[in-house]
């Protein structure tokens, strides 16, 4: 399926001023929960510094539409306390720039408005609302058909997981577990890049999966589908952000778990080169000729231009878990690329605690923003989430919103418990922030 241009851009928003509140933007001051404090006020405040961050909310839902009629009332569902725990972590670290992961595209920009007005608006838990003035809501391709056997069972599925196993990108629906971009600062929405369409197989030297049961390399896939098989596995989009005078491209994107498939590891080689198109993308020259958007431009990010790299990158930055080794390397030790290292007492706590595969990793646990399953041939707890400011930007702070257990604000993401919708208070995974120097930005 094509879409035009106002389609992939689903909802662009701007709130009147009247309505929108203030929100500050600068280094944060100590708080309970470490250096930077999950739940601390951001202090004295530098007018150049802008707090981005990504957030995996965990707020899809089953069936279409089930997401929309959650947040059209604060009240009606047992689903909306963990959204209420989800708004008060972005009251408390109040972002200027927040990327939502898993939030179940919604075409009329409903979903994300009511989001806003009957959430994010009202103070949760103590913590003061919060508004933005400026938000995208992205097209996604999970759940969009693909016509094929893309997962080789023999049928193309029509409803269910099978469906969504033949999808562009696993969902049961369209839009299931999308993302949208909420910003204190104007969207340049006429300038924004997306890669939905992209195919898989015009990536030079790209990781196709291979059919093990056959000689042939990288037949996986059939040439029919080739012709039409997309690199992303929702979309890849830069959305640039207009910080007084200075533009900072927020790059955000949401790759693909590397599991849920078979020795042929689709998923895991589509993770791969899902996190490689970025690199390739602030790479000058020929590096990123190949690329071409949805809109038929080709190459990558104007060379010097500041980016941010934002999302669930699915991967961890020293390979524990289930990724292919180097995964998550290609864009956080990218030489144009500053990491800040976030991190939480809480993360390190937490793998002490859990113990499991925890026990074998070789990252440190304190750099974690995901809590998974901890027993045998599970991942543990990982660094999947990530805000990777490019070079121009200097990092003056950084964390995870992960509170110790002693902490109060440990309520709002706790220890898994069944009885919750995604198993958390909130969700498996934590706020990542960084309060970033945008050099020249005069505001």
């Amino acid at each position: 399926m094509t879409l035009s241009r106002p389609a992939r851009l689903l909802a662009v928003g701007t709130l009147a001023a009247a309505l929108a509140l203030p929100t500050l933007a600068g280094t944060a001051v100590a708080g309970p929960g470490g250096p930077q404090g999950p739940g601390g006020p951001k202090g004295t405040q530098k007018t150049d510094t802008v707090r981005f961050a990504t957030f995996n909310v965990s707020m899809f839902r089953t069936t279409e539409g089930e997401l929309a009629a959650d947040l059209a009332d604060a009240d009606d569902e047992a689903q909306d306390v963990e959204v209420r725990n989800v708004a008060e972590i972005i009251q408390r670290q109040r972002p200027d720039v927040l990327l939502l992961n898993e939030f179940d595209v919604d075409r009329s920009g409903e979903s994300l408005r009511d989001f806003q007005d009957n959430f994010l608006g009202v103070g949760q838990g103590g913590a003061e609302p919060i508004r933005y003035r400026h938000s995208i809501v992205l097209d996604s391709n999970t759940g969009v058909a693909s016509g094929y056997d893309l997962n080789n069972d023999g049928q193309v599925g029509t409803s269910g997981r099978a469906y969504g196993d033949d999808a562009f990108g696993f969902g049961e629906f369209e839009g299931q577990y999308g993302f949208a971009v909420l910003s204190r600062y104007p969207i340049d929405e006429r300038a924004v890049r997306t890669f939905q369409d992209f195919r898989w197989a015009d990536m030079p030297g790209a990781r196709l999966p291979d059919d093990p049961s056959t000689p042939e390399p990288a037949d996986w896939f059939t040439p029919e589908e080739l012709e039409v098989v997309r690199l992303s596995s929702k979309n890849h989009a830069d959305v640039p952000i207009r910080i007084g005078r200075k533009t900072v491209h927020v790059l955000a994107s949401h790759p693909t778990p590397p599991s849920f498939d078979g020795p042929e590891d689709r998923n895991g080689k589509r993770n791969v080169d899902e996190i490689r198109l970025w690199a390739d993308y602030v790479s000058p020259g020929r590096r990123s000729a190949y690329l071409v958007d949805d809109d038929g431009r080709r190459g990558g990010l104007k060379p010097g231009s500041p980016f941010v790299v934002m999302g669930d990158l699915n991967a961890d930055a020293s390979n524990d878990g289930s990724g292919l080794p180097g995964a998550a390397g290609q864009i956080v030790e990218h030489p144009l690329v500053r990491d800040a290292r976030p991190r939480s007492r809480g993360a390190a706590e937490a793998s002490r605690l859990q113990g499991g595969v925890n026990t074998s990793h070789r990252g440190d646990p304190a750099l974690d923003t995901a809590d998974f399953s901890d027993g045998p041939g599970s991942g543990g707890n990982l660094r999947v989430d990530y805000v990777l400011p490019s070079r121009p930007l200097q990092a003056r702070a950084a964390g995870v919103f992960w509170p110790e257990l002693a902490d109060p604000l440990s309520r709002l993401t706790g220890v898994y418990d069944p009885a919750y919708t995604n198993g958390f208070p909130s969700s498996d995974h934590r706020m990542v922030w960084v309060d970033a120097k945008v050099p020249g930005a005069g505001r």
